[in-house]
Order: C-alpha cells, then structure tokens, then sequence
C-alpha cells in the first residue's frame, strides 16, 4: 500500500455495557490517553472544556519509529451515542486546510442494547504529516514504510480498545 492508496486501518469489540456508557469514555478525549500506547497528552484549546463539533485539542504523541510530534485535532462529527470523529489539522506547527488524519470511534447496540460493538479506526491524508515527510526521505521503501505504520497503528488501537472495554465493564 502505497500514501496515495488512502492507508486506513479499522478494528472492533465487543464490549458489556450499553452504548450510552461506552460513549461516555470515547467522547471523552482522556480516554485515549489512558489506553494509547502513543498518545501521551491532550488538552482542549480555545475554552473549550468538552467535546462538541469544531472544538480543537492538543496533542502530544510519542512513539520509537517516529519520535515525538505534536498535533492539533478538529471534533468534526458527534452522533450521540454513535458516532465521534475527529480530524488532525496540525502537526508540529505545520497547519493543514485538509486532515493529516481522520480519527472516529462508532458504536452500534448489540442484543438487546446492554452491549456495544465498538469500531475505531483511521484515515491517513489527505494533507502531508510525519509519514509523508518519512517516506519522502526513503522513497524507494514507500510500501514497506507505510505497512509498518498501519501494523504500528492497529496494534495501538487494539490497545486502546481493549483498554476502553476493561474500563467499561469495570
């Protein structure tokens, strides 16, 4: 797979408790924190104290193939209780017109609602982030850089998945 390809990557659980609850803890952008073994930190921007669609946050992401970046995300949908999305608009002072990356969580009541399938997932691009500037460096190794990366990213939000669902069903 190739950047120009659209990488994404999305994964799922089953998790015992309704979809109100489980909203609760994605909507809330401390929850990844908690789970990411990437994401170390987040603050919302502009007095924003919670998630609502076109508030901003702050992030700190850290990891060995990378190193560290910071990025700016845009809440661009909340579909109580199903949907959350968000789009990174800037990374490390870099400000994008397009997503770096499109981020959501979505979930859908199983059996009798008291649980929840819970999907997420993302989007690389369109707009140019730290794998662009990695793969422009070793063209020739676009393929293997780039799944390295969705390997890297599925792993992480496995993770975090399952993080949320231990939180959850606590």
């Amino acid at each position: 797979m190739r950047l120009a390809d659209g990488p994404q990557v999305e994964c799922e659980i089953e998790i015992a408790a309704s979809p109100e609850e489980v909203w609760r803890l994605v909507s809330d952008i401390n929850t990844s924190v908690k789970h990411s073994p990437e994401l170390q930190e987040v603050q919302w921007l502009d007095g924003a104290r919670e998630a609502a669609v076109g508030a901003c946050f702050a992030g700190r992401n850290r990891n060995q193939g990378l190193g560290e970046w910071r990025t700016v995300s845009r809440v661009a949908e909340m579909t109580v209780p199903t949907t959350f999305r968000w789009e990174v608009v800037h990374y490390n002072d870099r400000a994008s017109g397009e997503p770096l990356a499109v981020w959501t969580y979505r979930l859908d009541p199983v059996a009798d609602g008291r649980r929840t399938r819970l999907r997420h997932g993302m989007r690389i691009g369109p707009a140019r982030g730290p794998l662009q500037d990695i793969v422009q460096r070793h063209p020739a190794q676009e393929e293997q850089i780039v799944a390295g990366r969705m390997a890297r990213l599925r792993s992480g939000i496995e993770t975090t998945l399952s993080g949320v669902k231990s939180e959850a069903e606590a």
